[in-house]
C-alpha cells in the first residue's frame, strides 16, 4: 500500500513539474508608455522589452522578434508590481494559537493556489506576497514569500531564493487582552506584556544552548566518530537561524515601548529584527527603528480600532521615512491589497512624501524588507518581468490596471476578463440549476451558512480586528 502511495505521489510530483515547464513566457514588447521605474525616475514615451522572464530592455525605439507580443502604452503606465509585505492570502489557517511559541509550524503546508483573492490582487497589480502566519503568539510560525501565478501549482508560487522569515507578535494579541477570564479556566501564558518579553528571551536562552551543543557535536564528531548527536528540536531550530543571520523577523507590534523592548532584547542575542509589522506608534521611536536597521509594514490611515491602537497617526510613513526607516505600505486584508496603489498615495496627502517616495512605499521598500531587491521592486534590466500596465497613472482613483505580468508571463488581462463574463454568467446559470444547488423547497430550512473567513491577522477570536 505504501508502494503505491509512493509512486502515486511521484506521478503527481512529475507531472507538476512537467506542468511548470511547459508555461514559456512569450517575448512581450510595450511601447511608448510613461514608465515608473522606481530607482531612475519616470520616463516618457519609452519602452518595455520582456523577453525569457526577464526585463530585457528598456528604453526608445526597441526591437522585438517578429513573433513578440506588441502592447501599445501610449498613454499607459508601466510600474513594477506591487510587492505586499504582510499578507495572509491563499493561506487556509492563519494561527497556531495553542502554543505561545510555535516555530515549528509553516504556512508553506498550508497553501490554496485557487484561493481568488490571489487574481483580484493581480488585478490591482500586486505579483509578490510575504504570507504571514498570526499574531496570536509571542513567536508564531515560519512565513513564505510568493509570486501569485494564479491558475499554477501551489509549488510554482515559491519565490525562489527568497530569505526565510518568522512572524513574532507582541501586544494585546498576544495575552489575549479580548479574552474574557472564566472561572476555573487558566489561561494560556502570557497574559501580560512583560510575560511577553520573558517568553521570547525564554525561547533564545534555549536556542542558545541548542546551537551551543550542535557546534560542540559538529567540532567533535570528527575526532570521535561514536559521538550522539543533539537531539532535533523543530522548534528551536528556526532561531537558530535567526541567531545566524539566515532567517528575518517580522514582528507584529504597535506600542512603543514594546519596539524598544523588541529592539532591546533583539540586541540582548546579537540579531536584527527585519521588519516591524504594522508599528503604529513608531513615529514615537523612529529613530531608534532606524539605528536598529529595522524596516516598518505599516497601514496608511487605520487607527483607534482598539485600545494600543489609539495613539496612531496617519502621518506615520512620512515620520519614519524622513528619520531613515525602509517603510511599506500593507494589505494584511485581502480586500486592501487590492487597493494598496492608493494606500501608497495617501502619503503624499498625509506628511508631502514626494510621488518617488510613495511609489517605493509598495515596490522597491517591500523588496528590500524581504531581501529581494535584485530581483523585483523596481523596472531595471536584469530584474524579473514582474510588471503592471495601468490606464492612467496609478496614484488616481480613476486609474486601473489593463494587463499584469508575472515572470514575463499574463496573470491578469482585463480585456478577456470581460470577454469571459458572458460565459461566465451561462456557467453559473447552469451550476444553479443542477438539483444540490437548488433553493429549499418551502418548509425547508437552508443549510447553515458557513463563518466568514477572518482575513485581518490581528484576529484572536476570530472577530477581533
Amino acid at each position: 500500500m505504501m508502494k503505491k502511495l509512493l509512486i502515486l505521489f511521484v506521478i503527481v510530483f512529475v507531472g507538476s513539474v512537467a506542468q511548470a515547464q511547459r508555461v514559456t513566457p512569450p517575448e512581450t514588447l510595450i511601447r511608448n508608455a510613461t514608465v515608473i521605474t522606481v530607482t531612475r525616475g519616470t520616463l516618457e514615451n519609452t519602452d518595455v522589452l520582456l523577453r525569457n522572464g526577464k526585463i530585457a530592455a528598456v528604453g526608445k525605439n526597441l526591437n522585438a522578434s517578429t513573433n513578440a507580443r506588441v502592447i501599445d502604452g501610449a498613454g499607459k503606465y508601466v510600474m513594477p508590481g506591487i510587492i505586499d509585505a504582510h499578507s495572509h492570502s491563499m493561506l487556509d489557517t492563519i494561527n497556531e494559537g495553542t502554543l505561545a511559541v510555535t516555530s515549528m509550524v509553516r504556512t508553506e503546508d498550508v497553501l490554496n493556489p485557487s484561493d481568488v483573492d490571489l487574481y483580484r490582487g493581480l488585478a490591482g497589480g500586486v505579483t509578490t506576497l510575504n504570507l504571514l502566519h498570526g499574531s496570536a503568539n509571542p513567536i508564531g510560525g515560519l512565513n513564505t514569500v510568493v509570486k501569485i501565478k494564479y491558475g499554477r501549482p501551489a509549488l510554482e508560487f515559491l519565490f525562489p531564493g527568497a530569505m526565510p522569515g518568522i512572524k513574532f507578535a507582541l501586544g494585546e494579541n498576544v495575552k489575549r487582552s479580548a479574552t474574557p477570564n472564566q472561572p476555573g479556566v487558566t489561561r494560556r501564558y502570557p497574559s501580560t506584556r512583560m510575560g511577553v518579553e520573558e517568553t521570547i528571551r525564554d525561547a533564545f536562552v534555549r536556542a542558545r544552548d541548542y546551537k551551543r551543543a550542535w557546534d560542540e557535536y559538529r567540532a567533535a564528531a570528527g575526532k570521535d566518530k561514536n559521538l550522539v548527536q543533539p537531539r532535533r528540536d523543530l522548534q528551536l531550530e528556526p532561531l537558530v537561524e535567526i541567531l545566524e543571520g539566515k532567517r528575518y523577523v517580522h514582528a507584529h507590534c504597535y506600542i512603543a515601548s514594546e519596539i524598544l523592548m523588541l529592539i532591546n532584547l533583539a540586541d540582548e542575542f546579537g540579531f536584527k529584527i527585519k521588519t516591524f509589522q504594522h508599528v503604529l506608534e513608531g513615529y514615537k521611536v523612529a529613530k531608534e527603528i532606524a539605528a536598529h536597521g529595522a524596516g516598518a509594514s505599516i497601514f496608511a490611515d487605520s487607527w483607534s480600532y482598539k485600545i494600543e491602537a489609539y495613539d496612531a497617526i496617519p502621518y506615520n510613513a512620512a515620520i519614519m521615512t524622513r528619520a531613515g526607516v525602509v517603510v511599506s505600505m500593507n494589505s494584511d486584508s485581502d480586500e486592501r491589497a487590492r487597493r494598496l496603489n492608493i494606500e501608497a498615495a495617501k502619503a503624499m496627502h498625509w506628511g508631502d512624501l514626494t510621488e518617488e517616495q510613495a511609489m517605493r512605499l509598495i515596490t522597491i521598500n517591500p523588496a528590500i524588507q524581504l531581501g529581494i531587491q535584485e530581483r523585483v521592486g523596481s523596472i531595471e534590466v536584469g530584474k524579473d518581468a514582474d510588471v503592471a500596465i495601468w490606464n492612467g497613472h496609478p496614484f488616481s482613483v480613476y486609474s486601473r490596471v489593463d494587463t499584469t505580468f508575472v515572470d514575463g508571463v499574463v496573470y491578469f488581462d482585463r480585456q478577456q476578463d470581460l470577454a469571459r463574463r458572458a460565459d461566465l454568467a451561462k456557467e453559473r446559470a447552469t451550476l444553479e440549476q443542477a438539483e444540490p444547488n437548488k433553493p429549499p423547497a418551502r418548509g425547508q430550512s437552508p443549510e447553515t451558512p458557513r463563518r466568514r473567513r477572518p482575513t485581518h491577522d490581528d484576529t484572536i477570536e476570530e472577530e477581533q480586528p
